[in-house]
């Protein structure tokens, strides 16, 4: 990611040695923090990056940036060092920030804890940058039973920038029709795992029906009213949707906006696969089993297939997510609320009476889910990224 610094050079005895002393430091930032830090000519270029940062050398630049700060994008993050008066004249500027009620914040500590700040927002503020003009492709109306789980448009839009459009599933059975779809490394190793081939063959007819419609409607993320699938096709969505999410499309099943929303939000701050998942079970306070039928196809650490399970057909996953720290996740469309919690996956379950992928999470409080839980599926990544989600919902 490239982050825009406007750089406040103090006029400081030794400004020579001082402008050596500020590349070093930003380039230590850069390195440390693994973002490319670029300084800009002037603030108007700061809207071609994920980030800006406004990098204060030391004292007496505050006139400096009273002249810029109309120019300047919120939040406006002061980056500080602490030599030349940095951190006094950053306190100056943030307290005049907050008199104008503009946003900001002083970036400061060490070198190490700056990086990792500097990292973190990077991965924020890129995430919100992607977010905005997503979109949101929902096949067919939600399913019956997700009464819960409604997305106003008007306020997805408002709150992130977020595009849904509805697609009629007419649409999508006619795609099916083509009975056709492009091979790929996915697709191979579908058809490499022993299973049925006509079934998978179905199964892959369907994903190449929905990647066709995402490529229509220029979608980044969809989800589908996948049951509607079972009777007059006889299969599921659920390989479909595993391979649609390894390539980069975030998918999700039964037309759930709130959970693709909420899965986008996960995968974009962590960069990695999201296991959309219904919560089936409460052993303890601290204890609880997700299931469900999909995953990203390159998330598990082995997989085999079997049928869906609600209605034993199709193709589904049965995979072994690699135990250790997770995160659990979920927010409402309007981001208006959230949950999220650093947990650790215990252990891969196989009963056969939940959906074919099961993890035991251990939690520090799982009242949430009985208490004030938002819509039933829930989102789970490998490592804890939770504090990172509520880095991003506090400029959400």
């Amino acid at each position: 990611m490239k982050i825009g610094v406007v750089y406040l050079r103090s006029d400081n005895a030794g400004v020579e040695e001082r402008t050596v002393l500020d590349q070093e430091y930003l380039k230590q930032i850069s390195e440390l923090s693994k973002q490319t830090l670029e300084m800009v000519e002037t603030p108007s270029e700061l809207k071609e990056y994920d980030l800006s940062l406004v990098y204060v050398s030391g004292g007496g630049v505050e006139g400096k940036f009273v002249q810029i700060v109309s120019e300047l994008p919120e939040p406006i993050l002061i980056l500080t060092h602490g030599e030349n008066n940095s951190l006094a004249a950053s306190m100056e500027i943030n307290s005049y920030l907050h008199q104008k009620q503009l946003t900001g914040e002083i970036i400061h500590g060490n070198l190490e804890e700056t990086a990792k700040r500097v990292a973190d927002l990077a991965k924020v503020f890129a995430a919100k940058k992607k977010l905005q003009g997503m979109r949101f492709g929902c096949i067919g109306e939600p399913s019956d039973w997700l009464i819960a789980s409604d997305v106003d448009p008007v306020a997805a839009k408002k709150a992130a920038g977020l595009l849904l459009v509805k697609i009629p599933m007419k649409e999508m059975f006619e795609e099916i029709e083509k009975h056709a779809y492009e091979e790929n490394e996915y697709t191979l190793l579908a058809k490499q795992q022993g299973y049925d081939p006509k079934e998978v063959e179905t199964a892959l007819e369907i994903y190449g029906a929905i990647k066709r419609l995402c490529q229509k409607y220029d979608l980044q993320a969809v989800s589908i009213r996948c049951f509607d699938l079972l009777v007059p096709i006889h299969s599921t969505g659920c390989l479909a949707l595993a391979i649609l999410n390894s390539e980069g499309i975030f998918a999700g099943c039964e037309g759930d906006m709130t959970s693709l929303i909420s899965m986008a939000v996960l995968g974009l701050l962590s960069d990695r696969p999201v296991f959309m998942c219904n919560p089936s079970r409460i052993t303890s306070k601290n204890d609880i089993i997700f299931a469900h039928c999909t995953l990203p196809i390159g998330m598990p650490t082995a997989f085999h297939f079997m049928t869906h399970y609600e209605s034993d057909l199709g193709v589904a996953l049965a995979g072994h997510i690699a135990e250790g720290p997770c995160t659990v996740f979920k927010c409402s469309g309007d981001f208006q609320r959230h949950f999220v919690a650093g947990g650790k996956i215990v252990e891969n379950l196989s009963e056969c009476h939940l959906c074919r992928t099961q993890i035991h999470v251990q939690l520090p409080d799982c009242s949430y889910f009985l208490k004030n839980s938002i819509g039933n599926h829930h989102l789970v990544v490998n490592g804890d990224y939770s504090a990172l989600v509520e880095e991003f919902f506090r400029w959400a």
